[in-house]
């Protein structure tokens, strides 16, 4: 998860127009088109470019061997910004035989804010690009910059055009473009499911509703139940319940006077697509391999990242953090003598950078999908196959999401400090550069030097607990490996008894990563010995389980369970894997889930939007928050096959694919209107068609009522719970990718699919 550096109309989220300017707009470069070799004298640059003028076009060959893109910068000054006033940036520049370029209208000293920029890797042939944007602040020193840093090789740069233009018209959002006020699931309804939409209505008369074919013949219809204000969205709202249509079909609507809602199906089917592409995402992110673009797809091919070779710093021998850092992390001095050689593993979210506890939930409810699978699925699930997904090692004779978590679990235990050494069998808490990597960017051109953190309690435990679980896994296929997990379990475990209050500390997230601080480690504790439990069937591990203020205390939040509180994974794991637990107590630990269930059926009852999750706050990740709330109805559903829990698992899928505040399907490719914006250093396309667009089957985080980034306080303030997102790159506390968001997507994906 990165932590680096009032709902807009819905106007980031879907298609907008201009409308005509009413006032005219004013040039404030003086020589736009380049034409005037006297005002080229104008531009500076610093001095690894050597600048040259042409007519008609300012060059500049860029030295290679930089590392950031202000290490090489061409630039004009002169110009002043006005808050609130609107502006349009266009540049027209070319590239031999190509580089990377950020072009920024930015105060002009300390500290260089940027309003307006775009970002491009030129290739040879001109380019005309513009962005329109509203200044932030007002500078009454300000300039337009091309950055140009970052290139191994030196190559040539022109500029042919730069303007800066005042007074554009705002952007007005477009009639058609304007959301349905028939908020579905554009995706799909289960032929024997519910099938609920929400209508956005302030009028308190019941309104008549029809659904139709694809072809426009009305097949049911009925009247609309007012359901009043809705806090979590402040909107005024109508139920609209077409259960009782029942017919499988592609193309159905919903229609309320003018208001047509998007298509979707009546089938499920699209849930065995969705599981193989929320768990092809796995693939895309690896690290120390290279993607090969016949498994992961046209764009996603790339070199291997952080392997150690030039310009990469790599993670084949990484050190830790110096102890200047160290004190200002820990508040003393730490550091170590040793390096580790931590290649492999899963890029956690936006950044780069890889985290234990997070790589550590999000290994677990991977192989939840196939453990899942195995025990409620009598062998028929897809999800248990050598074949399921796109990955090298398909077709080796063991289940492809078992290949794909040793992926992750191969890291964790690298992660390990060595014997003899302080802390020795503890886990480091995480690993990445030792400051931000530029972004946009891929793995391989990373230039930071990647370092190790002191290990926590909290990672050493994380990888006890999926190193227990991988082990009763593999161990049909992979007998050594498996017995390699379970003593990485086992030493890790005792790592953490003996050092029981290794905190990772809070940080401003200013070291180049995410701090995923944590004081209360007696929820991992309780996980790591319910898996080493289910594991060995050894009663001392379920003793040291039982010992725990979790054993029998609440687990189960309104607000859903993440890397922080995993004590839920235990109890649902003891709950739903075979196991030598005794019957009294499987029967209480069982007792617990559906006790939990009923109280998120009840919760469910009283949203507008029928989804599992009942909280004024819409926190980080609400999205796979409210999805780990379904996981614990789903094992409900398994443990009793009570379909009330299958039927409120598939309605609150409905929020995830469109039936919210908002209109929008927060999984990519999936929908008529969905995320795919993210922000991400390397599915970057939408702020620079160089680099891949977000994968297909990616959740995005979702609604963050906290608002915990810049882009997201300037554009929500005053927002909505529910409406506090937006599908922009720059907000990564609404908008980032993550492992362990995808997980539970998978295995939520993975459970509908095997209950279709």
């Amino acid at each position: 998860m990165t932590h680096h550096k009032a709902m807009i109309g819905l106007i980031a989220l879907l298609a907008v127009h201009v409308l005509p300017s009413r006032t005219a707009a004013s040039e404030m470069m003086p020589d736009p088109a380049i034409a005037q070799a006297a005002m080229a004298g104008e531009w500076w640059a610093t001095p690894n470019i050597a600048l040259d003028y042409q007519a008609g076009a300012l060059c500049a060959r860029v030295a290679g061997g930089t590392a950031d893109p202000w290490d090489a910068i061409i630039g004009f000054d002169g110009l002043a910004l006005t808050r609130g006033e609107r502006y349009r940036m266009t540049v027209t520049v070319s590239a031999e035989p190509g580089g990377p370029m950020r072009a920024l209208a930015q105060e002009g000293v300390e500290p260089w804010t940027p309003e307006g920029e775009i970002v491009r890797r030129l290739g040879p042939g001109k380019q005309s690009l513009t962005t329109d944007f509203t200044a932030e602040a007002s500078h009454a020193k300000a300039q337009l910059v091309f950055q140009l840093g970052g290139s191994e090789e030196s190559w040539r740069f022109c500029v042919h055009a730069a303007s800066l233009q005042s007074g554009q018209a705002p952007v007005t959002q477009s009639v058609a473009a304007a959301p349905s006020a028939i908020r579905v699931n554009q995706v799909t309804y289960f032929p024997d499911g519910p099938k609920r939409a929400t209508l956005v209505r302030k009028d308190r008369a019941r309104a008549e509703w029809k659904l139709l074919t694809a072809s426009g013949e009305t097949v049911a219809s009925g009247m609309s139940k007012f359901l009043g204000f809705d806090a979590s969205s402040e909107l005024t709202v109508h139920g609209i319940d077409f259960g009782g249509y029942r017919k499988p079909g592609d193309g159905y609507r919903l229609v309320v006077d003018a208001e047509t809602s998007p298509p979707f199906s009546i089938s499920g089917d699209a849930y065995e697509e969705l599981r193989a592409d929320a768990l092809g995402y796995f693939y895309k992110v690896r690290s120390g391999v290279e993607i090969r673009e016949d498994l992961a797809g046209k764009g996603y091919g790339r070199p291997a990242g952080h392997l150690g070779r030039p310009p990469n710093k790599g993670d084949t021998a990484v050190g830790c953090v110096d102890t200047r850092t160290a004190r200002k992390v820990y508040g003393k001095a730490w550091s170590c003598g040793y390096k580790l050689d931590v290649a492999g593993g899963w890029y956690d979210a936006g950044d780069f950078g890889k985290y234990v506890v997070n790589g550590g939930i999000a290994t677990a409810q991977l192989l939840g999908v196939y453990e899942r699978a195995l025990h409620q699925t009598r062998g028929t699930s897809p999800a248990l196959e050598d074949g399921l997904v796109r990955i090298p090692e398909s077709g080796n004779g063991i289940p492809d999401i078992l290949d794909e978590a040793r992926w992750e679990l191969d890291f964790l235990m690298s992660m390990t400090v060595p014997e003899g050494e302080p802390f020795a069998g503890m886990a480091h808490h995480k690993m990445h550069g030792n400051r931000w990597s530029a972004s946009p960017s891929l793995p391989h051109r990373d230039r930071e030097l990647r370092v190790l953190h002191r290990p926590s309690t909290a990672a050493t435990l994380n990888l006890a607990a999926a190193a227990a679980q991988g082990a009763r896994l593999f161990a049909p296929f992979d007998k050594a490996y498996a017995d390699r997990l379970l003593a990485a379990a086992v030493r890790a475990y005792r790592a953490a008894e003996a050092n029981p209050a290794l905190y990772a500390p809070y940080t401003d997230g200013s070291f180049g990563g995410g701090d995923y601080q944590d004081d209360d480690v007696s929820d991992e504790f309780y996980w790591a010995a319910a898996e080493l439990f289910l594991s060995t069937g050894d009663q001392a591990w379920l003793e040291r389980a039982k010992a725990s203020p979790h054993w029998a205390g609440p687990v189960f939040r309104s607000s859903g369970f993440d890397w922080r509180s995993v004590a839920a994974l235990g109890r649902l794991h003891l709950a739903s894997v075979p196991s030598k637990l005794p019957k009294r107590d499987l029967k209480a630990v069982q007792s617990s889930v559906r006790d939990a269930a009923e109280a998120y059926l009840r919760d469910q009852q009283k949203e507008a939007f029928g989804f599992l999750y009942h909280n004024s706050h819409f926190g980080w990740g609400s999205n796979h928050l409210l999805i780990q709330n379904m996981i614990v109805v789903a094992t409900a559903y398994d443990i009793t096959g009570d379909r009330r829990y299958l039927q409120a698992v598939r309605e609150s899928m409905d929020y995830i694919f469109g039936r919210n505040a908002l209109g929008i399907s927060y999984v990519t490719g999936y929908g008529t209107t969905y995320a795919y914006r993210q922000h991400s250093n390397m599915f970057a396309a939408s702020i620079d068609p160089y680099y891949p667009a977000v994968p297909r089957g990616a959740l995005a985080g979702g609604p963050n009522s906290g608002l915990a980034d810049d882009y997201a306080i300037s554009r929500l303030e005053g927002c909505a719970p529910q409406a506090c997102y937006v599908d922009d790159p720059r907000s990564f506390s609404t908008n980032e990718i993550a492992i362990n968001w995808n997980a539970p997507l998978a295995w939520m994906a993975s459970f509908l699919a095997d209950t279709h």
